[in-house]
């Protein structure tokens, strides 16, 4: 029996907010509009809508969203755990497993969040103020280390030393990025071109990555629309259907806590051969790359583990504007990222990834048939190969 989720669900409307650094409201109505957005993209209406899927980090209650929309029924709700690791994609698998198996006909799945301005949302990269720290924090925060900042900071010097990879190889995926979003009248950092020089000279946040290897901080909501394709077929828009999709989990920070030798297998090296088996296609077969860009050192890594390039080979993977749109071959984030478009937890890439499969996107590749996003590296993950009609 095929129990993998290929064309089973569909992705039938998209939806966000500005992305702002205050947006003057709470995240409830950022969720409320982002998700109205996605429904009326779809052709639909919020009474069409029985399911909501959550990043558990999420501060808002998909009850109260359904309230305020006036959404009768939820027939599924759900989190994931785990932010920009297990969130991203996590949530389209939730969704996708809901409607595959009748749960629900039509879910949402968001993410609202005021990290920038700070108006209900905790601070991340702050050290705690609490009496003491749990799980494995209470062998790292005694010591200093506290942000995501500085664990990817050690991964990065770790890459760094192993296999040559200079700040420069670095500074390529936040120069493709910035190129991506200067396209983007939504994007955060439009009309900012960025040079390598002036990637180099950005300050030190936690060495060696630099402020421009660092994502952004924003405010905003972002929401897709999932049905069965069966559905997706009488809808609005041309659907973009779930070929495959899949999370893992495993050790955090394999690369620092690994001392002599590299793990064999990854969370990322499990569920990418998973993916591309269940969507029948090979890793040339992919048209645009959403990788997950909280930091650039990882999204080197993540080509390394997803099977685009072998481990070491990321450095040349990324040079010479191969993840540039019109001339590269592996065009990355084409709205932005998270490091120039807005950072909503990466839900922002999948909007994108939406767009490039309807032939609707800015930096539009040419007959882009597949998509594959991905969320972060060394965390808890999760993935989708996305499929045009």
């Amino acid at each position: 029996m095929d129990h993998s989720l290929k064309n089973q669900a569909s992705i039938v409307g998209i939806g966000h907010t500005e992305y702002s650094k205050d947006s003057g409201r709470s995240e409830l109505e950022l969720a409320c509009e982002s998700i109205a957005a996605a429904v009326e993209d779809a052709g639909l209406s919020p009474v069409d809508v029985d399911g909501i899927v959550k990043y558990n980090w999420d501060n808002n209650d998909p009850i109260e969203i359904a309230r305020n929309l006036g959404i009768p029924h939820l027939r599924f709700f759900a989190g994931v755990d785990y932010g920009g690791g297990g969130g991203p994609l996590g949530t389209l698998l939730l969704a996708a497993m809901a409607v595959a198996t009748g749960q629900a006909n039509t879910v949402v799945a968001f993410r609202a969040m005021n990290e920038r301005s700070g108006r209900g949302t905790p601070r991340f990269g702050q050290a705690s103020t609490e009496s003491g720290a749990g799980g494995s924090y209470s062998y790292l925060s005694p010591y200093g280390l506290f942000s995501p900042a500085q664990m990817v900071a050690l991964s990065a010097r770790r890459h760094m030393h192993l296999y040559g990879t200079e700040s420069r190889h670095f500074g390529e995926i936040a120069m493709a990025c910035r190129h991506h979003a200067n396209y983007n009248p939504d994007a955060l950092m439009y009309g900012k071109p960025m040079t390598i020089d002036d990637h180099q000279n950005s300050r030190m946040i936690s060495d060696p990555l630099r402020l421009l290897d660092c994502c952004l901080e924003t405010d905003g909501g972002a929401a897709v629309v999932i049905t069965t394709r069966e559905r997706a077929r009488n809808l609005k828009q041309k659907p973009v259907h779930i070929a495959a999709a899949g999370q893992g989990g495993g050790g955090w920070n394999h690369r620092v806590m690994v001392k002599d030798v590299e793990a064999t297998e990854t969370e990322a090296t499990v569920i990418a051969k998973r993916l591309f088996d269940d969507a029948e296609i090979k890793h040339a077969d992919i048209d645009v790359l959403f990788i997950y860009d909280h930091f650039t050192p990882l999204v080197l890594m993540a080509l390394e583990e997803y099977g685009f390039c072998k481990r070491g080979e990321g450095k040349d993977f990324v040079s010479g504007g191969r993840l540039q749109w019109p001339l590269g071959d592996f065009p990355l984030n084409t709205s932005g990222g998270n490091l120039s478009e807005g950072y909503i937890h990466g839900m922002q890439n999948t909007i994108e990834a939406v767009r490039q499969l309807r032939g609707t996107a800015r930096c539009q590749v040419d007959n882009a048939q597949h998509a594959f996003v991905s969320a972060g590296n060394a965390v808890p993950t999760s993935a989708v190969i996305l499929r045009a009609d």
